[in-house]
């Protein structure tokens, strides 16, 4: 029987350091909701509809994100009527807008020690 020429390999972890970002923020770095505050981070408000489109998502998929953040005080969700028809609207928070900050800040310095490896 022939032996196996596969090696194993331990991953190497890298120590924690004051320049290394701890722990990236887990609300936002999901691909839907950081398109959903990337998207707001214009200043504008969008509408349900401009959102999934933009994101090339379902209505589901988009609700349960838009609500994760909504919860966490990252979004706030406005809703009125058009006539008879409903409109959702969402706006980035002065909070949203800060935890969008730091996350571009730590990928930053993920990027620049990746960079420097």
């Amino acid at each position: 029987m022939a032996k196996s020429s596969k090696k194993t390999f331990k991953a190497s972890r890298i120590p924690p350091t004051p320049s290394f970002p701890q722990e990236l923020d887990p609300l936002i770095h999901a691909r839907i909701r950081l398109g959903i505050v990337s998207a707001l981070a214009t200043g504008e408000a969008l509408s349900f509809n401009d959102l999934k489109r933009l994101l090339d998502t379902t209505d589901g998929n988009l609700s349960v994100h838009a609500r994760k953040l909504e919860d966490a005080g990252y979004v706030e969700c406005l809703k009125s009527f058009d006539g008879r028809t409903p409109k959702t609207e969402y706006r980035l928070t002065d909070q949203g807008r800060d935890a969008l900050t730091a996350y571009l800040t730590q990928m930053e310095q993920i990027i620049q020690l990746a960079r420097e490896a």
